[in-house]
């Protein structure tokens, strides 16, 4: 059973799995207060994780465009780097072939 901090306004604003001076009340998992609080959390977390690969390509799309550019250099990447946007370049090439439906013809 967790137990909660609360805010001036008596809204939960922590769940610990342990008490102690800031979470002394126990309420059970089933309390439509901790509910509401880990649905909460979670779609905040959520909202944010769904919009990490929207923001990798863009940062994909920058670095490759600092390159292009002359600004830095691939090789001035980390190798784990350069292997993973090689990777990612190697998939994206495979994906845009299978997906020409139409061909050269």
């Amino acid at each position: 059973m967790p137990f909660v901090k609360r805010n001036d306004v008596g809204e939960i604003e922590a769940i610990a799995t342990h008490a102690s001076t800031d979470f002394s009340e126990q309420l059970q998992s089933d309390d439509p207060e901790v509910i509401a609080f880990t649905s909460a959390v979670t779609q905040d977390s959520q909202s944010l994780s769904d919009t990490d690969l929207d923001f990798v390509r863009v940062l994909e799309d920058v670095v490759e465009l600092l390159i292009a550019k002359g600004v830095i250099l691939f090789t001035d990447l980390p190798e784990s780097a350069q292997a993973k946007m090689l990777h990612r370049q190697k998939l994206r090439a495979e994906a845009s072939r299978r997906l020409n439906l139409i061909g050269d013809d």
